[in-house]
């Protein structure tokens, strides 16, 4: 889960009750009753500091280490720094030790970098440091964003939103989200009756939102677009096209761009949608291979099932995630665990969203040992406690290898991750290894595994 990152403040002048939305209505409205225009601009009312808070960053002692950089160092608002000391993070990791300096001081940013290197909460840092130190004042509307976080997955989303919150405890900032497959009209009545500080949605959700005026975005400070390469390949680019047209203009707000690749595609999605970036790496084998103890096992394919169950009930497999390659192949994996006395869930794009978050509730708490999931559903785990990781399949992609075992090994923690090599997917093996810059061993099973 979050344990990787590390709120406000005051809330603005303005009560609920200054709301000036016409409820029969979506227009933004004057007292004349004409439509209330606002100039394309960043709003950055007078700095007025809010006043002191209780908690005061004397009573976090970080000290001082050779090559790393506290989150003291940074300036961060006192709220933003108590959630932190609360979570007891002291430094940063490296993409937030080199992204902050820029993003905090209002620069755009590319960042490449996997899950697992603490992107989220360099993000959700820079976020809300900026809104605490820049509180407005006077009107306000409902469902009008101030920052806004768009990602691929419902799973992601909730994710975000669920560090987010870890993050605005100590504040008055809100934090929404909108996800497709979760009852409209609850998600509406959620924006409309609170101000909408941070709002992470999915574009598809986002788009249908905002284009029945229940979300305003001309007003969005900060833009956040995570896992940029993997709403490519899910075909989400228009649907974000039209989101980023509806936000003001790159010179205007601050925008943060993530993807674990950079094509040529990407890039060019990039130019457009960001002003003058700073650019931050993070390579990938840094994040693969560190705490992640890697296995290849070459078996038959009719052994995989067998193998896996024998795993499963070895007294070190506290929980374990399995991926497949494919829907049919996932279910078809979680129905046999299931008929066969297995406490285990299932995560993917057909599952109904309520379903998967109660999973995901079960698997964090115990209830479930066994996680079975697609790459796209699996994108959105981040739990610290995983301790092994199957690949039933080789992944078609290299870079889903890194995100699969990254599940594992995860806030400092040891984990393992199993691959099983078959005839049929073995000659995958060769672009993992070039993407990885290591040779992956093959060997047999353990003799307690096999069948």
């Amino acid at each position: 889960m979050f344990k990787k990152l590390f709120s406000k403040v005051t809330s603005s002048s303005t009560s609920f009750s200054d709301i000036a939305r016409n409820e029969s209505s979506n227009e933004k409205h004057t007292d004349d009753g004409q439509p209330k225009k606002h100039a394309n601009t960043r709003r950055r009312p007078k700095k007025t500091k809010p006043a002191a808070p209780a908690w005061d960053v004397s009573q976090f002692v970080v000290p001082e280490v050779k090559g790393k950089t506290r989150f003291h160092d940074l300036g961060l608002e006192a709220p933003l720094m108590h959630a932190i000391a609360d979570l007891g993070f002291e430094y940063c990791s490296p993409i937030q030790a080199q992204s902050l300096p820029n993003t905090l001081n209002g620069h755009d940013m590319l960042g490449k970098a996997q899950t697992g290197t603490g992107k989220t909460a360099a993000f959700l840092t820079a976020i809300i440091d900026d809104l605490l130190k820049n509180p407005l004042e006077g009107e306000r509307y409902a469902g009008e964003a101030r920052a806004l976080i768009i990602a691929p997955t419902r799973e992601l989303v909730v994710q975000i939103a669920e560090d987010a919150k870890l993050l605005v405890k100590h504040t008055d900032l809100t934090v929404h989200t909108l996800v497709g497959g979760m009852d409209y009209t609850k998600q509406q009545q959620g924006v409309r009756n609170k101000f909408v500080d941070i709002l992470v949605a999915t574009p598809g959700r986002l788009l249908d939102f905002a284009s029945n005026k229940d979300v305003h975005l001309d007003q969005v400070e900060i833009l956040v677009l995570d896992e940029a390469d993997r709403m490519l390949d899910m075909g989400f680019i228009p649907q974000v096209r039209r989101i980023v047209r509806l936000t003001p203009r790159c010179e205007n707000r601050q925008t943060l761009f993530f993807s674990a690749t950079f094509t040529d595609d990407v890039m060019r999605l990039a130019e457009q949608w960001t002003q003058n970036p700073c650019s931050v790496e993070i390579e990938p084998e840094s994040v693969a291979t560190d705490t992640v103890e890697q296995h290849v096992y070459l078996v038959a394919a009719s052994e995989k099932y067998k193998l896996l169950t024998n795993l499963a009930r070895q007294p070190d497999v506290e929980s374990l995630i399995v991926f497949g390659n494919r829907r049919d192949e996932c279910r078809r994996l979680h129905e046999q665990l299931v008929k066969h006395g297995f406490s285990a869930g299932l995560l993917s794009g057909e599952v109904a969203q309520n379903k998967r978050i109660k999973t995901l509730d079960g698997f964090k708490s115990g209830k479930i040992k066994i996680l079975v999931a697609t790459d796209v559903a699996g994108r959105g785990i981040h739990i610290n406690n995983i301790s092994h990781v199957v690949n039933f399949s080789l992944p078609e992609e290299p870079e889903d290898y890194v995100h699969r075992i990254g599940r594992t090994g995860r806030a400092g923690k040891k984990g393992v991750s199993i691959s099983f090599a078959c005839e049929d997917d073995a000659f995958l093996l060769p672009e993992l290894e070039k993407l990885l810059g290591q040779k992956l061993e093959c060997e047999q099973p353990p003799e307690s595994l096999l069948p």
